[in-house]
């Protein structure tokens, strides 16, 4: 009986631990997923959604790391000076110079536990009406997301920037792929990013709790 047990709870583990697996292979990178969130929210306010541009998204990423992990910058409305785009995040990037445009949105989150995109959308980035007037902006017509912690840990920030420029002409980056810009994630680079920390995590949780049954089972069964 207690043999039966264990070989059919191991079971339920090793299925439960492929499924998150699969899931992390489907929707591999937070910065992507929060493009579509976007997209899909501002498509329910009847707005038109947005070129998902990996330059933008990149540019979102070293915003994020001007804060320094200062994750009180943030709730007190400090932001990087305008010139840092040129001067610092197109350059760190690759993005060419000459194809930087105006950023006419930005919206920016920090905390310190990490959350998936879903609830980074709702419970950190558009707390606040006014953060979904700028998400909703008829106007823009790309955006670019960035997702990282500090050092591999909390606090960990969410970064929004939008454009209101012409689309697959503005951001460019140098032969067609950013930087390193690791640690991290960005959106619109079609690539996987295990930067989601919550996957791995829920991952590794999976695999400990299963290393530990085998244990109680081979005592059982000795």
């Amino acid at each position: 009986m207690a043999t039966t047990l264990c070989i059919s709870i191991f079971c339920i583990l090793f299925i439960t631990s492929s499924a998150a697996h699969d899931e992390k292979n489907v929707t591999n990178n937070p910065a992507d997923q929060l493009v579509a969130i976007v997209n899909r929210n501002r498509t329910a306010h009847k707005v038109s959604s947005l070129g998902n541009n990996p330059g933008l998204g990149c540019i979102a990423l070293q915003y994020i790391k001007a804060y320094q992990g200062n994750c009180d910058d943030v709730g007190k409305s400090k932001k990087p000076a305008d010139s840092e785009f040129a001067d610092t995040f197109a350059p760190k990037c690759g993005v060419e110079l000459a194809t930087l445009a105006p950023i006419t949105g930005r919206v920016i989150g920090c905390q310190s536990d990490y959350v998936n995109p879903e609830r980074a959308f709702t419970e950190i980035l558009t707390l606040k009406n006014r953060s979904l007037n700028i998400i909703n902006n008829s106007t823009y017509t790309e955006v670019g997301a960035g997702v990282s912690g500090s050092d591999g840990g909390g606090p960990y920030f969410w970064c929004l920037l939008f454009s209101n420029a012409k689309v697959n002409s503005s951001f460019l980056l140098e032969g067609g792929t950013a930087k390193a810009t690791n640690p991290g994630c960005f959106s619109g680079a079609h690539d996987d990013c295990n930067g989601a920390y919550g996957s791995s995590q829920h991952l590794n949780i999976l695999s400990i709790f299963a290393a530990v049954f085998a244990v109680i089972c081979y005592t059982i069964w000795v």
